[in-house]
């Protein structure tokens, strides 16, 4: 895979169209389909090689619509559901709430919207564990996987440095710290408004399916799924924001052990660091999708975690993490 600072920055003209009718031409159709009888929404723009966003918990798909232009300036068919219960997409029946349900209605949505040829996968939080899901029981469908700011690993590390399993953190834990990690104080005005404007509608919504799927999210023990692709050596790249206090560090290399040492980037910024800086998000993506549609893999893993530059200081080269020599 191409060094992460230089190779992502020369794929910045590609992410970021200079003029307002240029980035008119990527910005998302909302669009609506049905799904086994039921209404489902999704974002879609451009063409290409078809990449499927999944989002994160509480959310849909307009909220990453920033982000997900500049993924569609890199010169792909981006196709992105509201997930069920999110966003007027009809939520699972009773027997088919599971992260295996989410991905069997995934396959569904794809062949509805026209999707047949394996997709570039790229999931968000909760949405990394239904792509990893999807990827493990639909191998055919996936050429590949992103996963940004993921569940699926079981590490979470309390106070005195003791290593506890994700379904261990207390509840209120997890309240202190969403807020501040879904909108840091420095980006709050950028961010908390487009959060809320789909959060709270989906809460209104169907408040079950909103607090079912946080405790999916909450119990997703997915090493085995990992394990799985990691034996069939499906292409995965692993993106985390070091401030997140969601997915902690040590459940992000948890995830890059198990998968043993994916290309995997850390980037300044929280667990919502993609909305809050689509220009980063759309830089990285480009240099994956590069890689993604010029050959039928995403190159060989063992590559070391790198850090990639900030927003404000794009044009510096990577720095690899302490402790990891730089590849």
């Amino acid at each position: 895979m191409a060094k992460a600072g230089s190779a992502a920055h020369e794929g910045a003209e590609r992410s970021r169209p200079a003029s307002l009718d240029e980035r008119r031409a990527y910005w998302l159709a909302w669009k609506h389909v049905e799904v086994r009888g039921r209404p489902a929404a999704y974002g879609e723009a451009g063409t290409g090689t078809p990449v499927v966003f999944l989002h994160g918990w509480g959310l849909d798909h307009r909220v990453y619509k920033r982000a997900l232009a500049r993924l569609a300036a890199a010169g792909v068919r981006v196709v992105a559901p509201a997930l069920p219960g999110f966003g007027g997409t009809a939520a699972l029946r009773e027997r088919s709430w599971s992260l295996s349900g989410f991905a069997d209605w995934l396959t569904e949505f794809l062949d509805a919207v026209g999707v047949s040829e394996p997709s570039l996968v790229v999931g968000h939080s909760f949405g990394g564990g239904v792509g990893i899901v999807f990827a493990h029981d639909h191998p055919a469908r996936v050429r590949g996987l992103v996963l940004v700011n993921s569940i699926g690993a079981s590490a979470w590390s309390g106070t005195r440095g003791a290593a506890r399993r994700m379904a261990q953190r207390p509840l209120w834990d997890w309240g202190l710290h969403f807020p501040s990690d879904l909108w840091p104080l420095g980006q709050t005005r950028r961010v908390l408004p487009v959060i809320l404007a789909e959060a709270v509608p989906n809460l209104v919504r169907d408040p079950r399916a909103f607090w079912r799927v946080a405790a999916l999210a909450r119990t997703a023990y997915l090493t085995g799924e990992l394990e799985e692709l990691k034996a069939r050596r499906l292409p995965v790249v692993v993106l985390w924001g070091r401030q997140d206090r969601i997915i902690t560090r040590d459940a992000f290399e948890e995830m890059c052990a198990v998968l043993g040492d994916p290309h995997s980037f850390t980037v300044e910024g929280s667990h919502a660091w993609l909305i809050a800086d689509p220009d980063t998000f759309g830089e990285i993506m480009t240099n994956v999708v590069d890689i993604a549609t010029r050959t039928s893999a995403l190159g060989p893993a063992g590559a070391p975690v790198r850090e990639l530059p900030t927003l404000s200081n794009r044009a510096a080269r990577a720095r690899p993490v302490p402790g990891q020599a730089a590849g």
